[in-house]
């Protein structure tokens, strides 16, 4: 009889624990986004209820807590920025200039732009993660981001795709590096930029010149 007591008391402190861990995910990813999105907030809701009813938290949930907190802690996505008045990549006569590829044609620019980005993208790219999924063969995913007219990597954008996936996508994207903006006219201009990542086992990166705008 003790020990069926004990068992439930230790089911009950567990789910008041995970319960504040929520509560403080929900605080501290909060903090720092304007607009909740609402399909992330379903996902979190879902976990937390299967979480209480459990009374415990398996490994994939905690890493699709954590990958769902990451992707909500920074008020950085595309849908903060009117795109309309960012230009694509493709269209600017200069594009941003990647630290080690300066004096450079137009044309070598915009390739060694391409490269550095998805070297840069495959370096730090955690493996582990895509591994982790076990997929029967790799999978696509379109990625979209905005270097502003400072240089800053920023307004970023993963689309449909595992949470982990998304969230390790934007964690590198918001490791690359300021550069020299993109110039048109004469002129500093944001642009918008998107590439194409294909992961499994391994790790591609495909820079693409999107004939249109994303939907935000």
């Amino acid at each position: 009889m003790n020990y069926k007591v004990n068992l439930r008391a230790q089911k009950i402190q567990l789910t008041v624990f995970f319960n504040l861990i929520f509560c403080t995910i929900f605080i501290s990813c909060g903090q720092n986004s304007k607009k909740q999105p609402s399909e992330l907030i379903k996902k979190i809701n879902a976990v937390q209820q299967q979480v209480m009813v459990q009374g415990n938290i398996t490994e994939e949930e905690e890493r699709a807590m954590s990958s769902l907190c990451s992707i909500m802690s920074q008020d950085d996505g595309l849908a903060n920025y009117d795109s309309d008045n960012i230009m694509i990549l493709k269209d600017v006569e200069i594009v941003p200039v990647y630290n080690g590829c300066e004096n450079l044609s137009k044309e070598a620019t915009k390739e060694c732009f391409n490269n550095k980005v998805s070297t840069f993208i495959k370096q730090e790219f955690d493996l582990n993660i895509s591994k982790g999924l076990n997929l029967s063969e790799p999978n696509q995913v379109d990625a979209f981001f905005i270097i502003d007219e400072n240089g800053k990597l920023t307004g970023m954008k993963v689309r449909d795709s595992e949470v982990v996936i998304q969230a390790e996508i934007l964690r590198v994207l918001r490791k690359i590096p300021m550069m020299k903006p993109a110039i048109h006219n004469r002129k500093n201009e944001a642009v918008l930029c998107s590439m194409i990542v294909t992961y499994g086992n391994d790790i591609e990166i495909e820079i693409v010149y999107i004939p249109n705008r994303p939907k935000e």
